[in-house]
């Protein structure tokens, strides 16, 4: 695809074949992942990536029942909270893979760069033909010190972007964008 068919075409994924994705195509989405702009140059992003549909089931329901008996821990609101309590929410939507973008500090601008990481990994997933979703809700409980362990994550390490990824059932239709506010100064 050209560059601006990808940009056009991304769309966050939730329902997903049973096609499991393999390691190499992994690694190409995370050297993609890498070639993205880093404050001087530092690069503090690292990743971890799982590929068992299983665990990665097992792992969002640990992280939703955590979301749901501790809603005031990290600001969750009503919608959200019904989001997580309909039965049979798959918190990462039944996807064969989780890559997690992390960042090598706390500090804001490590924090930023994981993203603009996070975003060339999914805009070159679109790009061979799979979906991706950032699945925010899953931050906080990856996050605990607890699952870091658990998952031996490094214990200094913050995920930044959990983004789930597989081959889409069907690309969701463009929910369209608002136009492009500007203040030209």
């Amino acid at each position: 695809m050209e560059l601006m068919d990808v940009l056009r075409n991304r769309r966050a994924v939730r329902d997903y074949s049973g096609d499991r994705l393999t390691r190499q195509v992994i690694e190409r989405l995370i050297e993609a992942a890498i070639l993205a702009p880093s404050a001087m140059n530092l690069q503090p992003w690292a990743f971890a990536a799982l590929l068992d549909p299983e665990r990665i089931h097992s792992y969002g329901e640990c992280a939703r029942k955590w979301l749901v008996e501790n809603p005031a821990a990290i600001g969750l609101g009503d919608a959200a909270l019904e989001i997580l309590k309909r039965p049979g929410y798959d918190l990462f939507h039944h996807a064969p893979a989780l890559v997690m973008v992390m960042a090598q500090s706390t500090a804001a601008q490590p924090m930023e760069d994981c993203c603009l990481a996070a975003q060339n990994l999914m805009l070159a997933a679109r790009d061979e033909g799979i979906g991706s979703c950032w699945i925010g809700f899953g931050r906080p409980w990856l996050n605990l010190p607890s699952t870091k362990k658990e998952l031996a994550l490094p214990e200094g390490y913050h995920v930044v972007a959990p983004i789930v990824l597989g081959r889409p059932r069907v690309w969701p239709e463009s929910h369209g964008r608002k136009p492009a506010e500007i203040h030209w100064i």
